[in-house]
């Protein structure tokens, strides 16, 4: 569903106090408080005045709260893709997933500028994917519904429900001259966000799926349980992110902190002192410097971006695959009195190396071809934050790399440079 797409921070967060130009810092660690600004007062007329004419003139009566609602929905969808309002279920839903059981069909997606919903990717093993949800598909129905104009959030809520129903999906796909409807069976989501096996001996395959707050853990039992596979040390990892649409920065920084001895994993920029923090890694590389490949495509995003560009900075690990998504925004959840919650965009992240990649993404080192889908970018969604060095080369096409294929090659460049460190040099011995 779509949280696991945004990169959430798990920081002590600030609550809007009753009056919404002041932010209040919880008790521990202290936030300072901004200067508190004043609405210029011609601002504050124009809102009324407008408020006032769709109470009196529009076609069917509308009631405050609705309308109200409807205006802070406005205020965040204008700034950019992944800020929202997030009524309390909506937020309650959101923390279910970043735990990693909920009821549902499992995928991740975004909403478009025509208010269709974008299919980032479905999460493996899910409804969504057992039924042939693929990334790129364009959702433009529920049970013959149009949807909402909540937004995305609103649609991961009737993807919702009870596991065992069925919700019928109506899409677009790219190549296709009609609409296809998918029928999809929910049923509670336990997503297991990291997975491995052994591929060859010495040689250990690890995916990461999404980031929630075990991952980290499990990279940590899953990285030793190869290593002890392997006779106490591994030959070279295989360690796959594709499709991962991200999650929880703090699990990013966990899963790299496992592959890096030390050095900076990744800072993150904002207005307020809480959005700039620092993420360095602690002595113990868990595989004592094995080699790494890191899989990526179009559907890589947000935190597994980190994990990637870390790696990458560090000459940790070379990245093959295609392009990433370029999300490298951070959104804070910021719970209000009433409830509901405000999901906003409070800073950019940076990999060790200084570099943003918003609306840029990740160049893989190796590049392989994968299935290209229209609008599987960072830089195609409309009122997206402009990236430093983000290139305005139109309509993209993202790649999405699927199957064994991909592993294959992965596992072939890890034993091409074992091969090359084990060489003689020129001179030396044997």
């Amino acid at each position: 569903m779509r949280p696991l797409l945004i990169l959430l921070t798990t920081l002590a967060l600030p609550a809007f106090a009753q009056s919404p130009s002041e932010v209040v810092a919880p008790a521990a660690p202290a936030v300072s408080e901004p200067a508190t600004r004043t609405v210029p007062l011609e601002e504050i007329q124009r809102y009324v005045a407008v408020y006032r004419a769709i109470k009196d003139a529009y076609v069917e009566p509308i009631d405050d709260q609705a309308l109200m609602k409807a205006a802070l929905r406005g205020l965040l969808s204008d700034l950019d893709p992944h800020s929202a309002y997030l009524e309390q279920d909506e937020a309650e839903d959101l923390e279910e997933q970043t735990e990693g059981a909920y009821s549902g069909v499992g995928v991740e997606i975004e909403q478009r500028a025509d208010g269709s919903i974008l299919v980032i990717a479905p999460i493996d093993g899910t409804p969504a994917q057992r039924a042939g949800l693929r990334p790129g598909d364009v959702i433009i129905a529920i049970d013959g519904q149009p949807l909402a104009k909540a937004g995305a959030d609103a649609v991961s809520r009737d993807l919702r429900g009870e596991a065992g129903t069925t919700v019928t999906v109506t899409l677009l796909r790219s190549g296709e001259a009609l609409p296809r409807d998918l029928e999809i069976t929910r049923e509670i989501i336990r997503i297991t966000s990291v997975s491995s096996r052994m591929l060859e001996p010495g040689y250990g395959y690890l995916r990461i799926s999404t980031f929630q707050a075990d991952t980290g853990p499990q990279v940590q039992r899953q990285l030793r349980a190869l290593s002890r596979q392997s006779g106490g040390q591994l030959s070279g990892l295989v360690l796959d992110l594709r499709s991962n649409p991200g999650g929880l920065l703090n699990a990013a920084v966990e899963a790299a902190d496992a592959l890096l001895e030390k050095g900076l994993i990744v800072s993150t920029k904002g207005r307020l002192p809480y959005s700039n923090a620092n993420y360095h890694a602690k002595a113990g590389d868990l595989i004592a410097g094995a080699p790494v490949v890191v899989l990526v495509d179009a559907g890589t995003a947000s935190a597994a971006e980190v994990l990637a560009g870390a790696l990458r900075d560090h000459q940790r690990a070379v990245v093959m695959g295609s392009r990433t998504f370029g999300k490298g925004s951070v959104q804070t959840v910021v719970p209000l009195e009433n409830g509901d919650s405000v999901k906003l965009t409070t800073a950019r992240y940076f990999t060790p190396n200084g570099k943003s990649i918003q609306a840029l993404g990740i160049r893989p080192d190796v590049v392989l071809r994968g299935e290209t889908v229209r609008g599987l970018r960072e830089q195609d969604l409309p009122g997206h934050l402009r990236g430093d060095e983000e290139v305005g080369d139109g309509y993209a096409r993202g790649e999405v790399i699927e199957g064994e294929k991909a592993i294959a090659e992965a596992l072939a460049r890890l034993k091409s440079t074992q091969r090359t460190a084990a060489a003689p040099r020129p001179g030396a011995d044997g």
